[in-house]
This record gives C-alpha cells, structure tokens and sequence, in this order.
C-alpha cells in the first residue's frame, strides 16, 4: 500500500512539473496568464506590423515603423499600460503584393504570437481575411476596401472607401473652401488615372468639393496609372477648356505618384494655368531635395489627414521629442504619422479594455462605442468608422521652398456617397 501511495504522489509530482513546463512554453510563445491569450503576458503584450517597405515603384511606407516605435517606447517609459509593456517585433515587408501580404500577417500570428499588427500601412495588403477570420485586431490607413466593414481591422482615420449609401468625407472641399473665402461661383476639375483605386478617390473627392458648394466641371479618369504619359498636353488642354472654355478655380489630382504630379502641374503651369492646384500626396519633405520637383510643387495645397508637422500644437511637439529619442535626426513623413498615430489609438483602446486582456475583450470595447479625439488626427468612433472616414483633415501649402500650415486640422460630418 505504502509503495503505491508513493507511485502515486511521484505521478502527481511528474504531471505537476510537466503542466508548468508546458505553461512555460505558452508564455514564451505569447500566452500566459491572461487566458491563453497570444501575445499577452503579465508584463507585455506583443505587436508587430505589415508595411510596404519596398515596390517595384519605389513607394515605401518603412517610416511608419519609426512612429510606431516611437509611440510604443513612450508608453513603455509611462510604465506600460496597466503595468504590461509594449513588445514591439517590427513590421514585415509586404513588398506591395497581396499574397506576401498575407504571408506576413500569417507568419506575426502564427509563428511570432502577436496579440495584434500594428502598424498595418500597404495598400495592397492581403492579410485582411485572415485576421478578419481569427479575431486578430490590425491598425492603420485604411486606404482600400479590405478594412471596410470588418470588426477587426481599425484605419487610424477611419474607412476611406466607403460604400454607396454610407458616410463620405467632406472636410477637403470645405477645408478649402474656407481657405479661399467661400465656395460660391468656383469650379472644380478632378483628375484621375485609370486605376480603379484612383476613378475611386476621383468619386469620393469630388462629392467632398460638390457638399462643400464648389461646381465640378470635369472629372478625367483617363490617365495611364502605369507611368507619367510621355505628352501632357492632350490632359492639360481638357483642363485649361474645362470651366466653359476657360480653366477651372481649382484642379484636384487623384494621383498616387509625386512624379504623376510634377509632370501634370509642370505642364499646367507652363500652359497659364493661374488656379489652385491641390492634391492629398504632396506633403513629402523628400521632394526638398530636388529644386526641379520643389519648384513644380511651388504653391501646391497638400491635403494630410493629420495635423502638420510645422502646427505649433503640443501633441505635435510630443510627437517630434517622441521620434528624436528613439531616432535622432529622422526626417518626418506622412507615413511617420500614420505609424504613430495608428499606435496612439491601439494603446487607448488598450487602456480602456483594462487589466483584463484578451482579445475579445480589447475587440468589444473597440467596437462598443468607443470614442477618441487628439489634435493629432481628429477623432475617431467606432464601430462607425468601420464603414466611413472619420472627416478630418488638414491643408498644408509649399511656400518659398518650405512647408506651411494653410487649414489645421478640423473636422466635418460626412454626407451619404452617392
């Protein structure tokens, strides 16, 4: 008898060693003592992002990597957020193609463990599905339909390709609106290339101008999304005719591509055109380097859905001593921002889900209700902006060489798209 009752505190004994062993392994692999969770300890919660670091164009989205960083180590010197510190792996290279896209995401959940991706900024990313399918909450720009309409994936500004019927954004065509002094008796002419996301954008950001009392007089889908077309005339008279024979106030380029641009307004200005010319892509502090792309941009009125790196507000000089201790001397882009801001709002949701996290808990708290407002980037509500844009943002005009504050941010209720 006695024999047996030791065999059996020795079974005991061996399955008590292999269940904390097994526990061990869990917290290793992102789980642990939050139910189970991936990516949660008691002390960290682990995150990486999916970006388009490198394309076979050249466009890039790698700096949104520093402004989440930069976003994560604030939080982490604060503490954490109810005592767990942000674990921040990185952000995969999607190289601008769905399919490594969704090898991206598959490979932070399934191999790293990450409680959720953020920074998300590519715009073909593939991952959406699958993340949509195992609860896996994702933040950043929601630039293409694949964020729209989910439960999980959250654009730091909202859904920017709404569906017909749902909310669409007003607030460029009255951020300009009040720039110039009124919308009464001016024209609008929209330019576009033939891809599908920009004969998008050219629908969308045409009702902004039209709800904000502009008249639009053109709207030219025509342009080969490929590359700059080797005569800009054929587009440039279609412009300078535009408004009865004549040109319009103001020409708005729906155009992924500062050489698209600088080959559209060179062509513009070298035909007469005297109007406002104004674009959502411009606000790039690398096309300073360049007097010839400077000087093409001379005058141009960039439209970033966030406030300017040149406002005096103090949740920009935040964001500034953020980036220059974890990288000193990082020249800031749009796509900084976006990282950072789309960081910012993960650990608000973070901070209002509480101590006990798991990710339904973090997705019912995001999706319930939840409301947030910085000068950084506007506002924010969910679920709301799952289907719609939030309707904030900010105009930026390159005088003299250098950047200036034209509109702050400022925010504007949107109107059903037609």
């Amino acid at each position: 008898m006695r024999r047996r009752a030791v065999r059996l505190i020795g079974l005991v004994a061996a399955a008590a060693l292999a269940a904390a062993g097994c526990a061990a392994e869990q917290r290793a692999a992102g789980g642990g003592d939050s139910g189970g969770t991936a990516g949660v300890t008691d002390t960290a919660i682990r995150v990486g992002g999916v970006l388009t670091k490198t394309s076979a164009s050249g466009y890039s989205t790698k700096d949104a990597e520093i402004g989440a960083k930069a976003r994560f180590q604030r939080a982490n010197d604060a503490g954490g957020v109810h005592g767990r510190k942000i674990e921040f792996v990185g952000a995969e290279d999607d190289g601008q193609d769905a399919a490594k896209g969704d090898a991206a995401a598959k490979k932070l959940v399934q191999k790293d463990k990450v409680f959720a991706l953020v920074p998300v900024h590519g715009p073909n990313f593939g991952g959406a599905v699958f993340l949509e399918q195992q609860g896996v909450p994702w933040f950043g720009w929601a630039t293409g339909p694949q964020w729209c309409g989910t439960k999980t994936g959250f654009g730091y500004n909202g859904c920017l390709a709404p569906k017909p019927g749902a909310g669409s954004q007003t607030w460029w065509g009255n951020q300009m609106a009040e720039l110039v002094g009124g919308s009464e008796g001016k024209t609008v002419y929209v330019q576009t290339t033939d891809s599908s996301g920009s004969k998008y954008g050219g629908k969308t950001i045409s009702q902004s101008f039209e709800a904000a009392g502009f008249e639009i007089v053109g709207i030219n889908s025509g342009l080969p999304a490929a590359a700059p077309p080797p005569d800009w005339l054929p587009y440039v008279n279609k412009i300078m005719a535009a408004d009865g024979g004549k040109a319009p106030d103001v020409v708005v380029s729906i155009i992924a591509g500062t050489k698209f641009n600088v080959g559209l307004y060179s062509a513009l200005k070298k035909a007469g055109y005297k109007g406002l010319l104004t674009d959502a892509t411009s606000y790039d502090a690398a096309i300073l380097k360049d007097p010839a792309t400077a000087q093409a941009l001379e005058g141009v009125i960039a439209a970033p859905m966030f406030e300017p790196f040149e406002s005096g507000a103090p949740e920009i000089a935040q964001l500034k001593a953020d980036v220059e201790k974890v990288a000193p001397g990082t020249v800031l882009t749009q796509h900084l921002a976006i990282g950072y801001w789309s960081a910012d709002i993960f650990l608000k949701v973070l901070e209002q889900t509480g101590k006990e996290l798991t990710r339904e808990r973090f997705l019912a708290t995001a999706n319930g209700s939840f409301s947030y407002e910085n000068a950084g980037f506007g506002r924010i509500r969910y679920p709301r902006d799952h289907d719609e844009p939030n309707g904030c943002g900010a105009l930026v005009t390159l005088e003299g060489g250098a950047f200036k504050v034209a509109k702050n941010m400022k925010c504007f209720e949107n109107v059903p798209l037609k």
